[in-house]
């Protein structure tokens, strides 16, 4: 695998939400999207397999999003990857690693234009440690209480490439 190859898409239809502050499922002119609200840290979570074409590098996740009314000020948002793997993880409880974030980006100047930003992940633990061909989970979430746009935003993708 080269580096900078996508290596796992998401989108909307693939959330899983949390029990408590899931981003809700909508859709834009036919296009789902999740909504994070502008007041409340809304989560959305992602399972998937590190592909075996995976070659041990760090991670570089990219968010798709627009906003619903916002045409002005800035967004912050978080992620964090959970390892489950074989014999790593009990589900019975969450174990994401620590965040991290793209903060202050400013949204695009009309609303319903998509701007991508990006959050990179060292290999090891900044990633919990994912493996090849072992299941995890991403959380993605929108930190309302650090941004200052207003309204929902509206993640229409999830790219993860390793670089």
């Amino acid at each position: 695998m080269a580096s900078g190859d996508t290596l796992l898409i998401f989108t909307p239809l693939h959330n899983e939400p949390p029990a408590s502050n899931p981003a809700t499922f909508d859709t834009r002119n036919a296009h789902p999207v999740l909504d994070f609200d502008a007041s409340t840290n809304e989560d959305a979570v992602f399972s998937g397999i590190m592909p075996r074409n995976y070659a041990g590098g760090g991670l570089t996740v990219y968010l798709h999003y627009a906003m619903s009314t916002a045409i002005s000020n800035d967004i912050d948002w978080d992620a964090a990857f959970e390892r489950i793997g074989d014999q790593q993880q009990d589900i019975d409880s969450d174990g994401f690693a620590a965040v991290n974030s793209v903060d202050n980006t400013t949204v695009p100047a009309t609303s319903g234009l998509v701007d991508i930003v990006s959050i990179a992940f060292t290999d090891g633990a900044d990633m919990d440690s994912i493996a090849v061909g072992e299941g995890f989970r991403l959380k993605v979430t929108r930190d309302a209480a650090s941004d200052t746009a207003t309204g929902d935003a509206e993640l229409r993708f999830i790219e993860i490439k390793e670089t």
